[in-house]
C-alpha cells in the first residue's frame, strides 16, 4: 500500500469520525432541554371570591326575614323532597325530617342516624340558628366536615333567605329577632319584599303552617 492510499483512507476516517462527534454535539444542543433561570414573563392574577362575586355581607336578619319571598323559599326547596321529608311528623328519608329544624339542635331528629360529623356539630352547636342555617345551605360540606349531605348548596344569598323564611313557617322554635335599624334600609339584595310587609323595618309574624307534602331544603344536616 502506497503512502497516498494510506493517507487517504486515514483522511476518511478521521473525517468519519468528526462528522459523527460533530452529529452527536448538535444533537445534544437541539434536543437538550434547559430550564430557564427566569421566566420570560409573569402574570399575576387577583384572586376573586368564589364564584367571581363579591363578598357577602351577612344579613340582619330582623330586616330580611319578614321582607322575604315565602313561597320563593318553597319553590327552591323542590329539588330537596327526594331526601328530606317536610310534614310534622313525617318519616325521616336520605336524609332528616325538616319541619321544626329551625331552632333544633343539630343531628338531634329522632330516627335517623347522623353522620359522625354532624353529631360533633350538634355537640359543639346547641341550635341552628338563621346564621348556622345560611352558613350549610351555602356549602353543607365545607361548613360541616363529613357530612353526609351531597348537596352542593345555594350559592345566592337571596334565594337561602326566602329558604330560611320558608322553613320559619314550619314549626319554628326560633323567634325572628328585632331589625337593626342601621341595616333595615339595607336589605338582602334579589330578597323580595314579602307582601303586605309592615312598614319602617317592623318585625312581622310569621304563620307556622305545615305544608302538606311541601318539600324544603337540605338545612337539617346528614
Amino acid at each position: 500500500m502506497s503512502d497516498l492510499t494510506f493517507n487517504k483512507i486515514a483522511g476518511g476516517v478521521l473525517a468519519a469520525g468528526l462528522a459523527i462527534f460533530g452529529l452527536k454535539e448538535i444533537s445534544t444542543l437541539v434536543f437538550e432541554q434547559h430550564e430557564l433561570e427566569k421566566p420570560g414573563y409573569a402574570i399575576a392574577v387577583q384572586e376573586e371570591a368564589e364564584g367571581g362575586a363579591a363578598a357577602e355581607v351577612a344579613p340582619d336578619w330582623g330586616t330580611v326575614l319578614p321582607a322575604a319571598d315565602v313561597n320563593a323559599g318553597k319553590a327552591i326547596t323542590a329539588k330537596c323532597i327526594s331526601c328530606h321529608n317536610f310534614d310534622a311528623g313525617g318519616a325521616n328519608g336520605t336524609g332528616p325530617g325538616l319541619f321544626g329544624v329551625v331552632g333544633r339542635k343539630p343531628g338531634s331528629h329522632g330516627g335517623f342516624a347522623y353522620s359522625s360529623g354532624m353529631t360533633e356539630y350538634g355537640n359543639a352547636n346547641p341550635q341552628w340558628t338563621y346564621e348556622k342555617l345560611d352558613a350549610f345551605i351555602k356549602a353543607p360540606q365545607k361548613d360541616v366536615a363529613g357530612t353526609k349531605m351531597t348537596f352542593v348548596g345555594l350559592k345566592t344569598q337571596a334565594d337561602r333567605i326566602n329558604v330560611i323564611a320558608y322553613l320559619h313557617t314550619l314549626g319554628s322554635t326560633l323567634p325572628i329577632p328585632a331589625p337593626n335599624p342601621a341595616a333595615a334600609a339595607a336589605p338582602a339584595e334579589g330578597a323580595a319584599p314579602a307582601e303586605g310587609a309592615a312598614a319602617e323595618g317592623a318585625p312581622v309574624a310569621v304563620e307556622t303552617v305545615p305544608a302538606a307534602g311541601a318539600p324544603a331544603p337540605a338545612g337539617g344536616g346528614h
